[in-house]
């Protein structure tokens, strides 16, 4: 690798790493304005993109499965559904399993979930759960069931047609 080459490498992991955690600052502050929602969508997308250029097929994965929770977060379900399928995707199409697969279940539940689509969420839930089961490490499988504990089915239905 030439030295331009690894300066593009950097730039492009600091940037997926800094957008990335941007997205979770944005996540958790409890009162967001329509411009930090917008920033949080481009920042998650801006996020995914840097990965796509140097990271590994997890880390992708876990772009997709951020850019779904944001659109989970905002009530847009088709765009949450896209993005967790992808997650999805990903994880089967490069055998990526645990956590990962766990959480590519827990989007398309979460996603289901506030398009009121209960059949759906309803598998996936039950995905989640057995994934999650097998998660190797406690710390993350608790984690991992905290969040899945937050998903409302039932809360307010997506009007991004």
């Amino acid at each position: 690798m030439t030295e331009e080459m690894d300066q593009e490498a950097l730039y492009h992991r600091k940037f997926a790493v800094d957008t990335f955690n941007y997205v979770w600052d944005l996540l958790e502050k409890p009162d967001r304005t329509i411009e930090e929602d917008d920033s949080m969508i481009h920042a998650a997308h801006a996020s995914r993109f840097h990965w796509e250029k140097i990271g590994e097929p997890v880390n992708l994965a876990r772009g997709e499965w951020q850019v779904s929770r944001v659109y989970c977060t905002l009530n847009r379900a088709k765009c949450a559904l896209y993005h967790a399928r992808r997650c999805l995707e990903l994880c089967e199409q490069f055998n990526i399993g645990d956590f990962d697969l766990a959480y590519a279940y827990e989007a398309l539940a979460r996603a289901y979930a506030i398009d009121n689509k209960f059949i759906e969420y309803n598998y996936y839930i039950r995905m989640a759960h057995l994934a999650g089961e097998k998660i190797a490490e406690e710390e993350d499988r608790s984690h991992f069931f905290k969040d899945l504990s937050t998903i409302n089915p039932g809360s307010p239905s997506s009007s991004d047609d």
